[in-house]
């Protein structure tokens, strides 16, 4: 006989689960007891959003599950944020909740909270448990849903019965088979020949490629087709680093605040081969008037995100490496577009992505300086807003899963603590955390995390005292009508020094290379508080309803 709570630990361990992010409290307290001598590291958060955002950290820097714990009533619904922000970005995690004894479920009791209900249109699928035999079959399903076809978070809740009941455990041996959840992952051969043909004659060709791309684990695959084909690659910004940055057929990134070569060729091109994508507001600008003269092939696991927002000639439903392995097992070589890719050649040199470089302290130019030190290696995480664009522009990704960010839901406070989840992924590299002033204060108590468990994450906090990319916006189409977007002056260093973390402030260019560098060279965590243009903005930009090659901010056409 055995405790749910013991069933827990062990189905987890069976999981090859060895890192779980959590906070205790009154209803998990048997799943913690057995935690007390299980060879799994739980590491102590400070807040339950961060322990969800560093499980979805760990999952993209290795692919594989990431999971967290908490209590229930206030402890569950503090992970919802970082439940919709996995749901979102297709990252796997297992997210486990306490819930109230199942005799009270229903009752408003102390701390119950519906969170199944809660956060059912942000899972892939949530279960309650509500008999302690069903538990080992609940944990090996919720692994397998998570990680399978289109990844995406699981949540398991567990009223304080399940875990204290004894019970005879028999794990199961059989592989996992659900029913009514069957994902297509072999794509469809006669329209993997439809798709070859059209790119066999197109003259103007782009792939577009997203996080499925990474997801899938096809950056070689991606690569292999693009320079069989001689097809030049845009990324979204989930998609970064499936393609080396420089690349001669990559285009960097398309989109809002992407390069202006990316949109131009969108919109010029032929025939687009989109993989792993969805088509995002934040891609297309708008819909009517994007790759407005191309036939779209689209290969994506989920058959919903085919046609949804934009009609599609060549729909293929399959998993984005199969079904580039598929296709490349079909052709040996194509070419010919030389005339195409000496146009975007001639973009790249005439719209390069620039920057004033006029002796002060630009962001775009501490970027540049941390992908030429670490060479565009380690694991580059971001909050979000103006420090997430001005990465995804300036630095330089060479690999996949080297890139971490909140790109579907844009959660403030995400990068920290993801960057704690990145490091436990994949502890032999170095991880950077590039912050806003105002999305570090979101979950600035995770100094204390990284102080105990003594993580050496780094922090570059890009400061100009603003919500940056909202008074961006407020600048640009507002007036300049600043309202609620100004932040007072804190000391970032003194903060970090009173959790117990170095840290350093840099004023002028002159300092950035060398601080960047006694960062990098410190054993633990390290805050970097880099004080940049105010109000430096992120160009080019595509103002929201426009033509995505209607940019502002870039040069003149």
């Amino acid at each position: 006989m055995k405790s749910g709570a013991k069933i827990l630990i062990e189905g987890l361990q069976r999981e090859g689960v060895e890192t779980i992010f959590g906070y205790p409290g009154g209803v998990v307290l048997p799943i913690y007891d057995e935690l007390y001598n299980a060879p799994i590291r739980h590491i102590l958060v400070r807040h339950e959003q961060a322990a969800a955002h560093a499980a979805d950290g760990f999952a993209r820097a290795s692919g594989r599950v990431g999971v967290c714990l908490a209590t229930s009533g206030p402890g569950a619904c503090n992970l919802v944020t970082g439940i919709a922000t996995a749901y979102m970005d297709s990252v796997p995690i297992v997210a486990l909740t306490g819930q109230v004894p199942t005799n009270l479920l229903g009752n408003d009791a102390f701390q119950e909270a519906d969170i199944s209900g809660i956060t059912l249109p942000i899972t892939k699928h949530s279960y309650l448990v509500k008999d302690t035999r069903d538990l080992s079959r609940v944990i090996r399903e919720a692994f397998f849903v998570a990680r399978t076809g289109r990844p995406g978070p699981v949540l398991i809740d567990l009223p304080k019965d399940i875990s204290t009941n004894q019970v005879e455990d028999v794990p199961l041996k059989d592989p996992v088979f659900l029913r009514g959840y069957q994902p297509t992952l072999k794509g469809h051969t006669r329209q993997i020949e439809k798709a070859l043909s059209l790119l066999a004659t197109a003259e103007r060709p782009v792939i577009y490629a997203g996080g499925g791309i990474i997801a899938s684990n096809a950056s070689g695959e991606l690569v292999e087709l693009a320079e069989r084909f001689m097809i030049p690659v845009t990324t979204t910004l989930m998609g970064i680093g499936c393609i080396p940055c420089d690349h001669p057929l990559n285009l960097g990134m398309l989109g809002m605040h992407g390069t202006e070569y990316a949109n131009f060729a969108i919109t010029e091109c032929d025939l687009l081969l989109a993989i792993g994508v969805r088509f995002d507001d934040r891609v297309t600008g708008k819909v009517s008037t994007f790759a407005p003269h191309a036939k779209i092939i689209h290969i994506d696991v989920d058959p919903a995100e085919i046609g949804k927002n934009k009609p599609i000639d060549v729909p293929i439903v399959g998993d984005a490496r199969a079904v580039l392995q598929a296709m490349l097992q079909k052709i040996e070589k194509g070419g010919g577009r030389e005339n195409w890719l000496e146009k975007i050649r001639m973009w790249k040199k005439k719209h390069p992505l620039k920057y004033e470089e006029d002796g002060k302290l630009r962001p775009q130019f501490i970027i540049q300086e941390l992908s030429n030190l670490l060479k565009g290696e380690g694991i580059i995480v971001s909050e979000v807003g103006q420090n997430q664009m001005w990465t995804a522009q300036y630095y330089c990704f060479r690999r996949p899963r080297s890139w971490l960010t909140s790109g579907g839901l844009g959660t403030m406070g995400y990068g920290f603590p993801a960057s704690m989840g990145a490091h436990f992924a994949r502890p032999d590299e170095v991880v950077f955390d590039i912050a806003g002033d105002g999305s570090f204060q979101m979950n600035i108590q995770e100094l204390g995390t990284v102080s105990h468990y003594k993580i050496p994450v780094k922090v570059a906090i890009l400061n100009n005292m603003f919500l940056g990319m909202v008074r961006q916006w407020q600048e640009l189409f507002y007036d300049r009508r600043y309202s609620f977007t100004e932040l007072p002056p804190v000391d970032f260093v003194k903060i970090a020094a009173a959790y117990g973390v170095d840290g350093m402030r840099v004023d002028s260019p002159d300092g950035v290379r060398e601080a960047l560098k006694t960062a990098i060279e410190t054993e633990g965590p390290f805050v970097l508080d880099f004080r940049i243009e105010r109000e430096e903005n992120v160009f080019p930009m595509v103002p929201a309803g426009a033509a995505i090659n209607e940019m502002i901010g870039g040069h003149p056409r």
